[in-house]
C-alpha cells in the first residue's frame, strides 16, 4: 500500500527563527555536548528552510532513525529544533523539524572557571569530534583534496596545526585579524553562485597558560 501523506499544521512562523542564538544557558550546552546531537543540527541548519524528518536526517548521517529520536527530542527541549510541520503517514504522525536558529556563538560567560570544568567545555569537544569524523569520513571517501591552489587544486583547502610563542600584542593582533576574516564570511552567507562548494570551517586559537605554582 503507498503510503499517503498530508499535512496537517505548521506550528511555528518561519519569521520565529533567529538569525543567531547565544547560548548562556547549561542546559543548552550540555544539549550541544553530544558530536550526534551536533550532526543532527547542522543537518538542520543546511537544509533549513526545509522541514526534515528523523528519518530524512537519519538517512543523511548513514544512523538508525530509533538512535537519533530522543537527540532530537533534547534538541527540541532546549529550543534548538522545533516541529515545523506535522503530517499524518499511514495513519502515524510524522514530525517535521526546523533549526530555531542559523547559527549558534557561546556566550563569554559560559568560559568562566570554577572548582568544575566550564561548562563550555563538553559543547567544543563534542564540535572537535564532530569535526574529526566528518573529516575522516569526507577524505576517505575522496571528497576532499588538499593539495594547493598552485598544483591545479580549483577549490584549494588548508591545514595547519603549529605552537608559536607570541607576545600578548601579537596575539591580540592575530586573534583580531582572524575575527575580521570570519565576520566577512558570516554576514556574506551562503553563495548563490552555482559553482558554490560547501566548506567546512573549524577555528581554535587558545594561549596556554604556565601551570600553578605549587604551595
Amino acid at each position: 500500500m503507498i503510503a499517503q501523506a498530508l499535512t496537517l499544521w505548521l506550528n511555528v512562523n518561519v519569521a520565529d527563527q533567529m538569525k543567531e542564538r547565544e547560548v548562556t544557558d547549561v542546559a543548552t550546552l550540555k544539549a550541544l555536548a553530544d558530536p550526534l546531537r551536533l550532526a543532527v543540527l547542522g543537518v538542520l541548519m543546511k537544509r533549513d528552510p526545509e522541514p526534515v524528518s528523523v528519518k530524512e536526517v537519519a538517512a543523511e548521517l548513514d544512523e538508525a532513525p530509533t538512535k537519533l529520536y530522543r537527540h532530537v527530542k533534547q534538541l527540541e527541549q532546549t529550543g534548538l529544533v522545533y516541529v515545523a510541520e506535522t503530517r499524518l503517514v499511514s495513519g502515524i504522525v510524522e514530525s517535521r523539524y526546523r533549526s530555531a536558529q542559523q547559527s549558534l556563538r557561546l556566550s563569554p560567560q559560559v568560559y568562566a572557571e570554577g572548582d568544575e570544568p566550564p561548562p563550555a567545555l563538553g559543547a567544543i569537544l563534542a564540535a572537535m569530534d564532530l569535526v574529526r569524523s566528518d573529516f575522516r569520513r569526507q577524505f576517505l571517501a575522496g571528497r576532499i583534496d588538499l593539495t594547493p591552489a598552485a598544483q591545479g587544486n580549483p577549490q584549494p583547502g588548508k591545514f595547519a596545526h603549529a605552537t608559536f610563542r607570541l607576545s600578548p600584542e601579537r596575539l591580540r593582533r592575530l586573534r583580531a585579524r582572524l575575527d575580521e576574516a570570519l565576520d566577512e564570511v558570516f554576514a556574506e552567507g551562503d553563495s548563490t553562485d552555482p559553482d558554490a562548494v560547501e566548506v567546512a570551517l573549524f577555528a581554535l586559537l587558545y594561549a596556554v597558560r604556565p601551570p600553578k605554582a605549587e604551595n
